[in-house]
């Protein structure tokens, strides 16, 4: 089976699948996206957005539709609980970072706004999310390595590069020592580096 992913190094969707990848050890082709306005792409996802994923022939696109591909087509190592209710808040815990903070943070949305208001709407709606994110890990049952396990699962592969955008808008992160130590625990292994956007080909600093 042939896999070929198109996104940029810097884009945390395509950083989220990068890591799945990783994880589960399947091998693929990185293909950069020159821009999204570019017609080869647009012809491949009509909805512009990155990342998207051929399989044999079919795109696949949205990140959280493709981990759930990845999970189902190599179950083995997998990247969500085994515990039906820890599956379900590992997905609640993704969705919350894809669905509600990155869905109104990302680059299209930002250029609606005023320079002068970027920060500051940024600043507020990552402050929200994450607050709520880490009540979510203090208020488990089980106290997990990871997010919910111990080993990385969906929450931890989106929560990731959503953290390393807080940092590059300069967001205080003190309150949230959990996803802290969290996200320092993913970092410090090998798919979760290799993933980084200075690891791939098209990185420019």
């Amino acid at each position: 089976m042939t896999l070929r992913l198109h996104t940029q190094a810097r884009n945390s969707a395509g950083e989220r699948v990068r890591i799945a990848l990783n994880l589960k050890g399947v091998a693929y082709e990185y293909v950069p996206i020159p821009a999204l306005a570019d017609e080869a792409y647009r012809a491949l996802n009509p909805q512009r957005l990155m990342p998207a994923m051929e399989v044999n022939g079919h795109v696949l696109t949205q990140s959280l539709a493709i981990l759930e591909y990845l999970e189902e087509a190599y179950p083995e190592p997998s990247i969500l609980p085994a515990d039906p209710i820890a599956r379900a808040q590992s997905r609640a815990f993704a969705m919350a970072i894809c669905a509600e903070l990155h869905a109104v943070t990302v680059k299209r949305v930002r250029r609606r706004l005023t320079a002068g208001q970027v920060d500051g709407w940024y600043g507020h709606w990552t402050a929200t999310t994450f607050a709520a994110l880490e009540q979510m890990l203090v208020d488990r049952a089980v106290t997990y390595s990871f997010c919910f396990a111990d080993f990385p699962t969906f929450a931890d592969i989106v929560l990731v590069p959503q953290m390393a955008n807080a940092r590059r808008f300069d967001c205080d992160l003190s309150a949230y020592p959990v996803l802290c130590r969290i996200d320092a625990r993913c970092q410090a292994l090998e798919a979760f580096q290799a993933a980084r956007p200075e690891r791939q080909i098209d990185y420019r600093p």
